[in-house]
């Protein structure tokens, strides 16, 4: 777990002001692995005892996302997740099942993750690389429904 500390001056760092809910819901994005939702985060926050509301909750995870302390994900067909992992080009692997989210270093191999074939006059700083497959649960709860 960070220390309050660090989660507020990097709240101050990006002009924030310190409050509960944005302490609460960077702590918890520290603490996920799994890139939650924001009725997950609404979750994780109450269950440390501080109370938020949905909107706020919303609202903190945006001004995150802006001032560059949270990256929001957006898997096709599925709700917004966040995580606080920032600043570099890493990619997502998406069950397709449970929809859970896990980071994955930048591709590796011929092509580059940061070099598209045509650019249209566009300067390119940032790429997207979602895969999508079944993760290890999913994959053990298939096998056991299929066994007869």
């Amino acid at each position: 777990m960070v220390p309050i500390e660090q989660l507020s001056e990097r709240l101050r760092g990006a002009g924030l002001r310190v409050t509960a809910p944005r302490v609460s819901v960077l702590s918890v994005l520290d603490a996920s692995a799994d890139h939650p939702r924001v009725d997950q985060i609404i979750e994780r926050v109450k269950h440390s005892g501080v109370s938020i509301s949905t909107q706020a909750t919303y609202d903190v995870c945006e001004v995150l996302h802006q001032r560059g302390l949270a990256r929001r994900i957006e898997p096709a067909g599925g709700p917004a997740r966040y995580e606080s992992r920032v600043g570099d080009n890493h990619h997502h692997l998406v069950c397709r099942s449970c929809g859970v989210a896990v980071d994955v270093d930048c591709a590796v191999g011929e092509a580059g993750c940061l070099e598209p074939a045509q650019r249209n006059g566009f300067t390119v700083d940032e790429a997207e690389v979602t895969y999508w497959g079944s993760c290890p649960d999913c994959q053990r709860i298939n096998a056991e429904g299929n066994i007869a």
